[in-house]
C-alpha cells in the first residue's frame, strides 16, 4: 500500500468526479450532529496539532456533554477513521480531480470521514453523505457541498472489498503489501510485524488485525491497597488472564477516570502486558541485597507506580527517572505515598550512585505494539524514526548496566516488536559490556505461547495485550 498522498499504478480507475458549478444540495441550515462534530474535530486536531485522538475524544465528549449513543458513534467514527487513515487517502484519491494536497485539509478530513462511514460502518449511504455534506457546508459554506456530495457518491459506488481489488496489491505478487491493505497498515509495519513472527501467512493476518479492533480497558491494582478481585467486584470487570494485579473491562466501559478505585488511587489505568513486564522484572530470583531499584525511563509512571507498592511492601526503594518535567509530575502523582523518589534527569546520564539490584528500562520506542490503543500513529510513525530510537534504547541499556550491581538484574522493556528495536539492541548491548541474557520466559508465569525464548514478545492477537516486548539481563 503506497502513503498517503502518493500513486502507483492501479487498475480499473473509476471516472474522477468534477465538483458541479452549483450545490447539488438545497440551501437549507445544516442538522447540528454533536457525535460526527465531535469526530471530525478530533480528526482535524491530530492532522493540524499532531494531537492524540485517544486523548482528544474523551476531553470533547467529556466538555460538550456527548454522552450514550452519540458518544459511542463518535468514538466509532474518530478512532475508526484514524485508524483506516491511509486507505482512505488511497481510495479519495481515486475520486478526486487532483492531488490530494491540493484539496482544502478542512474539507478533506470531512471527506475521509464521510468516507469511513460508507465503507465501515452500516450507516445507510445516503445518511453518511447528507450528513458529511451538511458539515461541509457549516464548516465551508455553500461553495464545495457539490464536490464533497460528487466525491463521496463516487466512494459509495463500491463496497470497501470492491475498492481494495483497485488500490490493494494481489495476495500471490505482494502478501505483506496484500495484508497491509487490507488491514489499513502502512507497508513497513506490516513488514516489521512479519519480520518479528516469522511469517506472511495467517498469523501475521491476525496480528494486523487486531490492530484494528477495539481493546478491552486494563486496569491495574495497587498491591497493598486492593486485589484484583476486590478491584474486579468494584468495577464490573473480570481478573486479568495472566497478570496477579490485574483487571480487564470490556470495551466501551466508558471513560475509566470516572470509576471509584481510579479516583481515589487505588488503581490505575495500564495494559496487561505492561503489568506482566514490571512483575517479571520483581520475581527473578537475585542473590544477594535486592532493597535498591530504580526505573530508568519512568514518565508517565504506571511501571513505576507498580514497583513502587512492591518495592514498599518488601522494605525497599525505587529511584524514579525522566527528563521531561511534565512527565516527572505525572510520575509524582501516580507514585504519591510510596518511598519512590523523583530524578528529573536523563536516563543515559542521570547523575546517580550506581548499585542498584533492579533496573528497568522501559525505553522510548515507535510504540508499534499499541497501535489498537492509538490509531493515528500507524500514519504519524516513519521507518526513519526507527534509527534514531534505537540509538537511543542502546544507550540507555548501556547506562542501566552501569547503573546496576554485579550480579544484578536489569530488565528491557519496548512496547513494540520491530526487531531493530527489540534482538536487535540486546545483540548490539551485550557485544559491547558484560551482560549475559537470561530466560525470561519463566517469570511470565501461566502466560501461554511465549516462544522459544529468551526474550518475551507478547501480542494483541496471542494474548490480548500491547505488543510488549521484555528482556532480562544479569550484570
Amino acid at each position: 500500500m503506497t502513503q498517503p498522498g502518493k500513486r502507483s499504478h492501479r487498475p480499473s480507475r473509476p471516472q474522477r468526479s468534477h465538483p458541479p458549478k452549483r450545490p447539488a444540495t438545497p440551501d437549507r441550515p445544516p442538522v447540528d450532529d454533536p457525535a460526527r462534530r465531535a469526530a471530525l474535530d478530533t480528526l482535524r486536531a491530530v492532522r493540524a496539532d499532531d494531537a492524540y485522538a485517544n486523548l482528544v475524544l474523551p476531553r470533547l465528549l467529556r466538555e460538550r456533554r456527548i454522552t450514550g449513543r452519540d458518544a459511542a458513534l463518535a468514538t466509532e467514527l474518530a478512532y475508526g477513521t484514524c485508524r483506516a487513515w491511509g486507505l482512505l487517502d488511497e481510495i479519495l484519491a481515486e475520486c478526486v480531480d487532483r492531488p490530494l494536497g491540493k484539496v482544502e485539509p478542512v474539507l478533506l478530513d470531512a471527506l475521509r470521514l464521510g468516507a469511513y462511514q460508507l465503507l465501515r460502518t452500516r450507516i445507510p449511504a445516503h445518511a453518511a453523505v447528507a450528513s458529511t455534506v451538511d458539515i461541509v457546508r457549516r464548516d465551508l459554506g455553500p461553495r464545495v457541498t457539490g464536490f464533497a456530495n460528487a466525491v463521496l457518491r463516487k466512494v459509495s459506488e463500491r463496497d470497501e472489498a470492491g475498492w481494495l481489488t483497485s488500490v490493494a496489491p494481489t495476495l500471490e505478487e505482494d502478501p505483506v503489501g496484500h495484508l497491509a491493505a487490507r488491514t489499513s497498515h502502512p507497508r513497513w509495519i506490516a513488514r516489521a510485524f512479519a519480520d518479528a513472527l516469522g511469517t506472511t501467512g495467517d498469523d501475521l493476518a491476525a496480528a494486523l488485525q487486531a490492530d484494528d479492533e477495539r481493546p478491552a480497558v486494563h486496569l491495574v491494582a495497587r498491591p497493598g491497597e486492593v486485589t484484583a478481585e476486590e478491584l474486579a467486584a468494584m468495577t464490573g470487570g473480570d481478573p486479568a488472564p495472566y497478570s496477579p494485579y490485574g483487571v480487564r473491562l470490556e470495551p466501551g466501559s466508558g471513560d475509566p477516570a470516572d470509576l471509584d478505585p481510579i479516583r481515589e488511587r487505588l488503581a490505575g489505568v495500564q495494559d496487561e502486558g505492561s503489568q506482566l513486564c514490571a512483575v517479571a522484572l520483581t520475581r527473578a530470583p537475585l542473590e544477594g541485597s535486592d532493597l535498591r531499584w530504580l526505573d530508568l525511563c519512568a514518565g508517565p509512571g504506571g511501571k513505576a507506580a507498580l514497583l513502587g507498592a512492591l518495592a514498599g511492601i518488601n522494605g525497599g526503594t525505587l529511584d524514579a527517572v525522566e527528563p521531561a518535567p511534565h512527565r516527572a509530575r505525572l510520575v509524582e502523582q501516580a507514585t504519591q505515598g510510596q518511598p519512590v523518589t523523583i530524578h528529573v534527569a536523563d536516563g543515559r546520564e542521570p547523575g546517580l550512585t550506581g548499585g542498584f539490584d533492579r533496573v528497568l528500562v522501559d525505553a522510548p520506542c515507535t510504540g508499534l505494539g499499541a497501535l489498537r490503543r492509538r490509531p493515528e500513529s500507524r500514519w504519524r510513525r516513519r521507518p526513519e524514526d526507527v534509527g534514531d530510537l534505537t540509538k537511543l534504547q542502546s544507550e540507555l541499556l548501556t547506562s542501566a548496566l552501569e547503573l546496576v550491581r554485579p550480579g544484578g538484574l536489569v530488565a528491557y522493556v519496548v512496547c513494540s516488536p520491530h526487531l531493530s528495536e527489540t534482538e536487535g539492541v540486546i545483540s548490539s548491548v551485550v557485544r559491547k559490556t558484560d551482560a549475559t541474557v537470561l530466560d525470561a520466559r519463566p517469570h511470565f508465569d501461566g502466560v501461554p505461547d511465549l516462544g522459544e525464548g529468551p526474550y518475551v514478545q507478547l501480542w494483541p492477537h496471542r494474548h490480548g495485550t500491547d505488543a510488549m516486548f521484555f528482556a532480562l539481563l544479569r550484570r
